[in-house]
């Protein structure tokens, strides 16, 4: 069954609306990476924090204040009058909430303990629901009071890629007719010490498949799409078709060869019922560290004989984790959009330095084009530590 993303609320580096972030994207805008001190002792980092003021958790909620749900709630409220609209054709028990996080409110958490240990006694914001991994869709389930499935998936990177597939799953099983689902990760000491300690971040923005290239950049985000049986009216872009794999090569190294990735592909492609030459662009997880781009490029050139146009968008918004796979696959749909009357795609942002021991791909530059007409279909990959990866195949739906 076709599954339609008949809405996009969007909110990261980029930009706080699918709008600003759209233009912003086209344009290769890294502005919103910036060096900022504090989050990892005695070092200034480049991080892809959402700057000003978020909306504020309604007072009835207020036990589930935490910054990762302020983001969440900042991409619904974008796309509130789909969902409403939802909510009264389908009632509150038809629509699930289906979510991707690896942070939920740790952060909140974390200077909890912090008073504790300083004080003796937690302060009175304290909750320790707000760093369940459940969290985020707890409460928008709350807030929309919804009574359909609702529920957090927590794969490390390919979370919210895989929130998608089961959103999707969802509609087919009958369980749904519409699912709220994508991801949300906020930035967080817990996070950047972490990566920091594997020696993964890098001390200047991102260069990834780069000879140079160093490690990630981290970032926030969410991205929430309004998944139905049926299209809106106007154009239709839809999940055509998703793989998963698990390799299980090693808790935080990608298998060498791409052995996991080229599977996830693969599986995409045949349940999309689709052949490489017919994909026009390829979101790369592209985290620029040493091992993942090569195993990444040689997968992608093992598929791909013919090339395919492929960019990383992570040195525009950092690595956003468990938001990630529905980001990128964000900036898929807006590719798609009859609102990027350009028919502009993601520009790959480095330092133009190919590393020789990596198959030559085919770079999005400013100039490239998607075709302007239907049927168009875009691919986004995702991989994560322990060997899970996933690809989404965007497209014109039929």
């Amino acid at each position: 069954m076709t599954a339609y993303l008949n809405a996009l609320g969007v909110i990261c580096a980029l930009g706080r609306d699918k709008h600003e972030v759209a233009r912003n994207l086209f344009a290769g805008d890294c502005s919103g990476l910036r060096s900022e001190a504090g989050w990892v002792a005695e070092r200034s980092l480049p991080v892809a924090a959402v700057q000003g003021e978020l909306a504020p958790i309604p007072a009835e909620l207020k036990e589930q204040g935490s910054r990762n749900n302020q983001l969440l709630l900042e991409a619904a409220l974008q796309i509130r009058n789909d969902i409403d609209q939802a909510i009264a054709t389908y009632g509150r028990d038809r629509i699930g909430v289906v979510l991707g996080t690896s942070t939920s409110g740790i952060d909140e958490a974390s200077r909890g303990l912090a008073h504790y240990i300083r004080e003796g006694e937690f302060p009175a914001e304290y909750n320790y629901e707000q760093q369940e991994l459940g969290a985020p869709a707890n409460f928008l389930a709350d807030w929309l009071q919804l009574s359909g499935p609702a529920y957090v998936i927590s794969t490390a990177c390919t979370s919210s890629a895989r929130a998608l597939m089961s959103a999707q799953r969802l509609l087919n099983l009958g369980v749904c007719d519409a699912v709220l689902c994508g991801g949300v990760d906020s930035l967080c000491k817990l996070t950047l010490n972490g990566f920091s300690a594997l020696e993964a971040v890098s001390q200047d923005r991102c260069n990834p498949f780069s000879l140079n290239r160093n490690g990630i950049n981290i970032g926030e985000a969410a991205a929430l799409f309004l998944m139905s049986k049926k299209a809106n009216d106007g154009q239709s872009i839809a999940l055509l078709g998703s793989g998963a794999s698990s390799d299980a090569h090693h808790i935080s190294a990608p298998e060498p060869t791409g052995r996991g990735a080229l599977q996830a592909m693969r599986k995409a492609l045949s349940r999309a019922q689709l052949q490489p030459g017919q994909i026009s662009y390829l979101n790369l997880h592209g985290t620029a560290t040493q091992h993942n781009d090569a195993m990444e490029s040689l997968a992608v050139d093992t598929l791909f004989t013919q090339g395919v146009p492929c960019s990383s968008t992570k040195p525009m918004t950092g690595h956003t984790l468990g938001a990630a796979g529905a980001l990128e696959a964000a900036f898929c749909w807006l590719s798609l959009s009859a609102d990027n009357q350009d028919h502009a795609l993601p520009p790959h942002v480095w330092d133009g330095q190919p590393d020789p021991e990596l198959p030559a791909l085919k770079w999005v530059t400013p100039a490239d084009r998607l075709a302007s007409i239907a049927p168009r279909y875009l691919m986004s990959n995702s991989f994560a530590f322990g060997g899970n990866n996933v690809s989404l195949i965007i497209g014109d739906a039929p």
